[in-house]
């Protein structure tokens, strides 16, 4: 353990709710972002296993993989319901994603999460060395660092939120919204995807913590503590993606899908079952396009996956008999013999597959209702044949929304617009597909996940 300051990292030390192990396969841009970073420095990964234990943390597995080790810690069933299925996911996620309506407070979950947090804070600090950095990540950890300052910890630690962050006016109809969102201050430096993520946090410490605002910009609160906030757009592996995309017609699914289609244009969205995605409003404004524009009958089929998430939360289930109850009104509207308009899949699939469905894609269809970024919009057009490219709809809600301009960008509440957005993709001419995909690509180049996490760890070395 350091007490004092160092001015040059040893080793990176990742603290995460969840764990993505040597033997698993990296399924997110986050995942595969923090083992590349891990690899290049050596380190140290932390959280749950995701395992249920009688007790919590009554132990460490502990694994080694080359220059880098793993180090996870089960929860008791109280500790996982009250945490993670309690208040991260039934009070901060709604409240992150702009929908105060759904935010379950319960002063027991509060309890939960702050608890597993000392846990986490506990069982980490004696694997930290004197000149490591520690990078932690997400809504489930906001209090970690201020429990490990509290512990004597001095060493330079991050925090980034993949999430979006409300205006104040929405934080702080959380109860205790202080006596949580005042640990930020814990951190040298608290990562952003958005300038409007980064504006909310700011005025939110500066009106309700009473912060002052310095010269350097470091945000300096009525206790003492110093910190940064600043924004570092999460990128995706561009070149991997696109590489992976123009392999895909050799896998034999990607082949039945372009069969199955008999030439109509696709229209895809890929997204977790979630409410702050869209879905239903999605399927209207579909619905809608097949309404007012009946040419397209037989030439346009809309897939969307939707793997399930968080079966615990009733708004999830919910949402998938909604969603379910849609296609099949949608289906029974306009299906013919020879034609689907909606195929609805709840499975997930690999990234190699991912891609290639992508490519076959004329039209990505991204409209969450909020999203921190929405790695989705980003790796569509990555997977885009550049002779040939789709058109992105993209909500513009999404954090991806400031950096790809020349996405078709909609309000997905609107579900006319969104449906002219549709119907605008499904007849763009060639030369202008190329020329808004060219634009976008050159963005997710320049600004891919070697330069988000590249650009965090060196404004955190410097903090």
């Amino acid at each position: 353990m350091s007490l004092g300051r160092p001015s040059v990292p040893r080793r990176l030390v990742v603290v995460s709710n969840r764990v993505a192990l040597p033997d698993q396969t990296a399924t997110g841009g986050l995942a595969s972002a923090m083992r590349a970073a891990l690899q290049e420095r050596g380190g140290l990964w932390f959280g749950w296993s995701g395992k249920i234990a009688r007790h919590a943390g009554t132990g460490l597995h502990r694994r080694q993989d080359g220059e880098v080790a793993y180090a996870t810690i089960d929860l008791s069933r109280s500790d996982h319901d009250e945490f993670y299925d309690g208040f991260a996911n039934r009070t901060l996620w709604p409240l992150l994603h702009y929908r105060p309506d759904l935010v379950d407070y319960n002063r027991k979950h509060l309890a939960g999460y702050l608890r597993v947090n000392n846990l986490f804070a506990e069982q980490l600090l004696p694997l930290i060395g004197p000149d490591d950095a520690v990078w932690v990540n997400d809504y489930h950890l906001i209090p970690l660092a201020a429990m490990l300052r509290e512990r004597g910890l001095r060493n330079r630690i991050g925090f980034f939120l993949h999430t979006p962050l409300p205006a104040a006016g929405l934080l702080i109809a959380l109860p205790h919204h202080q006596e949580l969102l005042e640990t930020l201050s814990s951190y040298d430096l608290v990562g952003l995807h958005t300038a409007r993520d980064r504006r909310a946090l700011e005025e939110y410490f500066l009106h309700e913590i009473g912060a002052s605002m310095r010269r350097d910009g470091r945000l300096h609160t009525p206790g003492g503590h110093g910190f940064r906030a600043e924004v570092f757009p999460i990128g995706i592996d561009t070149r991997q993606v696109a590489e992976a995309a123009s392999h895909a017609h050799e896998h034999e699914e990607i082949h039945h899908l372009r069969q199955s289609l008999e030439g109509r244009a696709l229209i895809i969205g890929v997204d977790r079952l979630d409410y702050s995605k869209g879905l239903p409003e999605r399927f209207q404004a579909y619905a809608r396009l097949l309404e007012r524009s009946p040419a397209l009958h037989r030439k346009v089929s809309f897939l969307q996956i939707a793997p399930p998430s968080r079966g615990g939360v009733p708004e999830y289930r919910q949402i998938r008999r909604e969603l379910e109850r849609s296609a099949g009104h949608i289906n029974g509207l306009y299906a013919a013999p020879d034609w689907v308009p909606i195929r609805y899949v709840n499975n997930s699939f690999p990234h190699s597959l991912l891609s290639g469905y992508y490519r076959a894609a004329r039209v990505g269809l991204v409209t969450p209702l909020r999203d921190g970024m929405n790695l989705v919009a980003k790796e569509y057009v990555a997977s885009q044949n550049p002779d040939d490219p789709g058109v992105l709809v993209l909500s513009r809600f999404a954090g991806a929304a400031q950096e790809l301009g020349d996405a078709l960008l909609v309000n997905p509440a609107d579900t006319e617009e969104v449906a002219e957005a549709l119907e605008r993709a499904l007849t763009m001419p060639l030369q202008e597909r190329r020329m808004r995909w060219r634009r976008m690509m050159d963005v997710l180049e320049r600004q891919d996940i070697t330069a988000w996490r590249n650009g965090f760890l060196t404004r955190l070395a410097g903090s």
